[in-house]
């Protein structure tokens, strides 16, 4: 299994699967346009994509997946009320496949497992996705209010994690946001704080987690270096020692490998616990 995260924060979010023969972007947060050229850079042809999950309706996760779909004939898969909820990007030609939460399905070679979470959004979800071929298992966990013992469930065991660390939270109380944005961000509905993913990060580590990727940081209320230096204290003094990087707004990473992940960390990481 391959991953990279095409782009992700309060502008645009998706990320990009390949295992086996099969490619698969979460989320669909970027224009048709940019979203091509984003895979161009991971040298991946967007009619090459064999379907986009849809996680919840929000624009940063919806923008272009009707573009996209109908422009490169790839299927989008959401939820009824997801859908109900995306009319403004969706135009009735493109093939829309609806799955439920709770009820895994596969596309190609990528088992997609959703759980529900908890989000101001029509029926908000998180996907656990698995290859067919290796068994290797990605967790896609952002917009996350609050961990519930669902989620981290549905989580566990996974060989990398895309994981919200969304603010700081003494930038989020000092920020020239409203009072109402604040409450909304830091509440069991909004987004997980870099502390609470660093809390989340440590109780979801077993010995077969390689990488961590921390994404949906805010502009405003966060920077990579406090996210990766607050969940990175945090796994470090846990005995983690696997990858972990922040994802960025303008730019895809690079395609992470679980197994090239794996013999970085060598066999100290596989006896931590």
């Amino acid at each position: 299994m391959r991953v990279a995260v095409l782009g992700s924060g309060s502008a645009g979010n998706a990320t990009l699967v390949v295992a086996g023969r099969s490619r698969v972007l979460v989320d669909a947060g970027f224009s048709a346009r940019d979203l091509a050229r984003r895979l161009e850079v991971l040298d991946v042809e967007p009619a090459g994509i064999a379907g986009v999950v849809i996680t919840h309706d929000h624009a940063d996760h919806t923008r272009g997946a009707g573009v996209f779909a109908r422009r490169h004939g790839v299927p989008l898969y959401m939820t009824d009320a997801t859908r109900a909820a995306c009319k403004g990007v969706l135009r009735g030609a493109e093939d829309v496949r609806a799955y439920r939460s709770g009820h895994p399905f596969l596309i190609g070679d990528v088992r997609v497992e959703p759980f529900l979470t908890v989000h101001d959004a029509a029926d908000p979800v998180g996907v656990a996705l698995v290859d067919e071929c290796t068994g290797h298992r990605l967790g896609v966990a952002t917009d996350l209010g609050r961990p519930t013992a669902q989620i981290k469930h549905a989580l566990a065991r996974c060989d990398l994690l895309v994981l919200e660390a969304n603010h700081d939270e003494v930038l989020l109380r000092t920020s020239g946001y409203p009072w109402s944005v604040k409450r909304r961000i830091a509440s069991s509905h909004g987004h997980l704080s870099n502390q609470a993913a660093a809390r989340l990060a440590v109780e979801l580590l077993h010995p077969r987690l390689a990488g961590v990727v921390l994404a949906h940081l805010s502009n405003e209320c966060n920077t990579p270096a406090l996210a990766r230096s607050v969940v990175g204290d945090a796994l470090r003094r846990a005995g983690w020692i696997g990858h972990l990087e922040v994802a960025t707004q303008d730019r895809p990473s690079i395609l992470l490998d679980v197994d090239e992940l794996r013999v970085r960390s060598g066999p100290e990481q596989m006896s931590f616990l």
